[in-house]
């Protein structure tokens, strides 16, 4: 399980979160609330929406807090380097 989780996030964070959900269930249950968090998540911010569901059903502490902070920083990273991206395909 371990393997396939590692080469699914090398994949995509979305691919990962798509065979997760469908391997595991129950654990997306526990970790939201309601469906409309977990999509909002797969859209918007899906290394964040992996990592909570990776840490919050046994309970945020500790060392989780970290891991959540640079499942955060994967997404803004991942935001702003397309966006830097696009700006350098408009100035060539």
């Amino acid at each position: 399980m371990c393997c396939l989780f590692a080469t699914l996030v090398f994949i995509g964070p979305r691919a990962a979160i798509l065979v997760w959900w469908l391997l595991q269930p129950a654990r997306w249950e526990e970790a939201f609330s309601s469906f409309w968090w977990a999509f909002l998540g797969f859209i918007f911010v899906p290394w964040t929406t992996l990592m909570w569901v990776a840490v919050a059903p046994g309970g945020v502490r500790g060392f989780d807090y970290v891991l959540l902070g640079l499942a955060i920083f994967a997404d803004i990273a991942s935001w702003s380097g397309s966006a830097y991206e696009r700006r350098q395909a408009y100035v060539t």
